[in-house]
């Protein structure tokens, strides 16, 4: 169906909206797929925060355009599915990632991380970094460690000072 000229501005206003606030992006080639496919990579993405668009690739470029996301520019050829994610900054990778197990016809591009391309055969590598909540557990893990030891540390001093005592007492004995 084609759009008229108010319609096209409409699409590029929404997807410049979704690029500038967006930590990363990706682009996937969707050519084989069918409507119940779809369908599941659009549920996918929804549980992982992403925003998903299916967008003319010229309308694609004009609102990518002068974002942090224009360094996917070079791969915007064929019908493709572009994914948004606003929070983290692997999500889109890892709704990709997981898709592509099971669906080959789903055919990943590129990302671009923070204005920064990188290359579908890395998607594995930006699929497995940590999600923020990941991420927080293990900075909380580094800090509750030295606490945890320090607890113990002090612990153990009435307990040594109670068998010094003891040692003390049955010498006297």
């Amino acid at each position: 169906m084609a759009l008229n000229l108010e319609a096209k501005k409409v699409v590029v206003e929404q997807v410049n909206s979704l690029a500038n606030s967006a930590i990363s992006v990706g682009v996937a080639e969707y050519r084989g797929l069918t409507v119940g496919q779809m369908t599941m990579l659009r549920a996918s993405a929804l549980d992982a925060d992403v925003s998903l668009r299916v967008v003319k690739n010229s309308l694609a470029k004009l609102a990518l355009n002068e974002t942090t996301c224009e360094c996917v520019l070079p791969v915007l050829s064929g019908p493709v599915i572009l994914g948004f994610s606003q929070e983290d900054p692997g999500a889109v990778a890892r709704v990709f990632n997981d898709f592509v197990k099971d669906n080959e016809d789903l055919v990943v591009k590129g990302l671009g991380v923070s204005g920064e391309f990188v290359d579908a055969d890395q998607l594995k590598r930006i699929a497995d970094l940590p999600t923020k909540d990941q991420a927080i557990s293990m900075v909380m893990a580094l800090m509750l460690a030295p606490v945890e030891k320090l607890a113990r540390t002090l612990n153990e001093v009435p307990t040594k000072v109670t068998r010094v005592v003891s040692a003390v007492a049955q010498q006297k004995q």
